[in-house]
């Protein structure tokens, strides 16, 4: 059954809205959509990574079993894929009973040198989730968090992703910005950007300024 529904993703006669509502009513099915990641057709590898971020937000407890697997998913050579696993690997933390995340810190944070704005955006975006999740690994999330600034601009990176990235890093802090020992380092990288060409990244930083100062 599993095969026959993953097909109907490639001629749309299932949304993935539909298949995510269908693995809720029978949890049998997950196996058969974590392996849909690792389909050589886009339609059910997408669609697949889609329902799974989802499921993952929402019912973490039924995915961890399948953590392993999502974190051999970084290496896709896929990126869409391996920025669906990001989220996924992300939602998880928040039942990571055998602190598989915290085994894997520096393979998830190494992305933050990836050429791709987008991958280094999920990695900085996903960051306060993760330091909800997993406290105790807030002093070394914010250390990764204050190198945004020093990524190295590329093709693919230019200096308005980098103003981009920065904003999503702000973002980030103010989620966890309370338990955050060296607030100073961090109230200095957002004072940086407070006169910044992008608005929206100026308003974030004028925002957390104004909630966190005393």
């Amino acid at each position: 059954m599993g095969n026959e529904l993953l097909e109907k993703l490639v001629d749309k006669s299932i949304t993935k809205e539909e298949l995510k509502e269908t693995v809720e009513n029978n949890f049998s099915l997950l196996p058969e959509i974590v392996n849909g990641m690792s389909s050589d057709k886009a339609a059910i590898r997408y669609g697949c990574g889609k329902v799974l971020m989802d499921l993952s937000e929402e019912k973490p407890e039924k995915i961890y079993l399948h953590m392993d697997y999502f974190i051999k998913l970084l290496d896709s050579k896929y990126r869409i894929i391996t920025w669906q696993v990001m989220a996924v690997i992300a939602n998880l933390t928040r039942v990571d009973s055998e602190d598989k995340f915290d085994k894997i810190f520096d393979k998830y944070y190494s992305f933050l040198n990836d050429e791709y704005m987008v991958t280094v955006a999920n990695v900085v975006g996903h960051s306060g989730k993760i330091a909800l999740a997993k406290t105790r690994l807030i002093p070394r999330i914010t250390n990764e968090l204050l190198k945004v600034e020093t990524i190295k601009v590329t093709p693919h990176l230019t200096e308005e992703c980098k103003r981009v990235i920065a904003e999503k890093a702000i973002q980030s802090f103010d989620m966890f910005f309370d338990m955050v020992e060296d607030k100073d380092e961090v109230f200095l990288f957002v004072k940086k950007h407070v006169g910044s060409s992008r608005k929206s990244l100026q308003k974030s930083a004028e925002q957390f300024l104004q909630k966190w100062s005393d």
